[in-house]
């Protein structure tokens, strides 16, 4: 399967202050490209269309009899000789069929009829966060995530990787009302496949998540901001900034502001403690100070 980098939108975060360069985090997972017409065609077969959606009904042979009507409030499409038909919730195979048989009963003889979905316009679902369009998208059929992701215009450069999926209408398997997946790494793992093949309901929302970040201070070989992956500690928020200088003391302090008040809390980390493992190794947080002091001699 050819490859699509999913690339660049962004939410601005604050600029990294001057300092020796950050490791860098691993760029989301590349997509695969957009199915093929076949496919797309395939999957149109499967839609039920709705109020809003307008529809393409060819009668071969019947100029006068074709028309591009629109599925009303009440669900019903108007056409010549047929008048209002109910079209609401039925495939484009069942619509055919059901012009078909309506035709032919009082007015032709072996009627050819096709009928085709010009504009989607009932169902949606919506794109948000690190994606370079965002916004309602429509659905066609068996649309799957890496459909609405590719649409999208990819991932933004400051997009984690991580896609949550909030589904309004039921629920997922288990009971879960959202589905948090990651995409991220150099290659497509065989989960991260089956995750972009997940089928898409009307009214799902999807989020791309930014990238969080972390800053180590004080006595450290590279001090500076370091992407927040989902499991970072303070001893591993430590080595990615090379670990402590001669100078630097093995009491370390994080400084975490409560998102929702605003407050300010110091929280004090013995890191020898933690290699003890006398200590608990503190899970970061988004926008965590971690801070070695200068031991003194």
């Amino acid at each position: 399967m050819n490859a699509f980098l999913l690339v660049p939108l962004a939410i601005a975060l604050a600029p990294p202050p001057p300092s020796p360069r950050p490791s860098q985090a691993p760029s989301p997972a590349p997509v695969a490209s957009a199915p093929a017409a076949g496919g797309a065609a395939s999957s149109e077969e499967d839609y039920r269309v709705g109020p809003g959606d307008v529809l393409d009904v060819t009668v071969f042979g019947q100029d006068e009899l074709s028309r591009a009507p629109v599925v009303q409030t009440n669900g019903v499409i108007a056409l010549p000789l047929l008048g209002d038909v109910p079209v609401a919730g039925l495939t484009l195979a069942e619509i055919r069929r059901k012009l078909t048989e309506a035709l032919g009963r009082d007015y032709l003889v072996h009627p050819q009829v096709e009928v085709k979905v010009k504009e989607f316009q009932s169902q949606f679902v919506t794109v948000l966060g690190e994606v370079n369009s965002p916004g309602r998208k429509p659905l066609r059929g068996r649309t799957r995530l890496i459909d609405v992701l590719v649409e999208s215009g990819g991932f933004s450069t400051r997009a984690s990787g991580e896609v949550v999926i909030t589904r309004l209408d039921g629920t997922f398997e288990g009971g879960a009302r959202s589905l948090r997946l990651q995409l991220a790494g150099t290659a497509l793992s065989p989960q991260d496949q089956a995750s972009l093949e997940l089928r898409l309901r009307s009214g799902d929302a999807v989020t791309a998540s930014p990238k969080y970040y972390v800053t180590v201070e004080g006595e450290v070989m590279r001090p500076g901001r370091y992407v927040l992956e989902s499991d970072l500690t303070v001893s591993g928020a430590l080595s990615l900034a090379g670990g402590p200088t001669r100078f630097g003391s093995g009491h370390l302090r994080v400084r975490r502001v409560d998102a929702a008040t605003g407050q300010i809390r110091i929280i004090e980390v013995d890191i020898k403690d933690v290699r003890k493992g006398k200590s608990e190794d503190l899970l970061l947080q988004p926008n965590d100070v971690v801070s070695v002091s200068r031991r003194i001699l």
